[in-house]
């Protein structure tokens, strides 16, 4: 347990940071999920939502790497693995 008062503060920031960053990571998980869903059921009627999800998701990944949430190249992989699975879905579509 911490005995100086400065201490006892980081564990606090640093529990603050932690949750901050949790709801960070969820947020990105989720928003690259419903991105996943909306590629594999690709149409042309919702072809203008898969591309506001991929907007979407990048500006959350890049976001997260500025604030160092995320390593630059975990985000630089997610973001790779979304456009993956466009390709890939456009390419079956085709």
């Amino acid at each position: 347990m911490a005995n100086s008062k400065s201490a006892k503060k980081r564990i606090q920031i640093n529990e603050r940071n932690r949750l901050r960053n949790k709801v960070y990571k969820s947020t990105i998980k989720t928003v690259c999920k419903k991105c996943l869903v909306a590629i594999e059921n690709l149409n042309t009627s919702n072809a203008d939502q898969v591309q506001s999800l991929i907007s979407l998701s990048y500006s959350k990944i890049d976001k997260a790497v500025k604030k160092r949430i995320l390593h630059p190249n975990t985000g630089a992989a997610r973001k790779a693995a979304l456009i993956k699975a466009l390709k890939k879905a456009q390419m079956a579509s085709s």
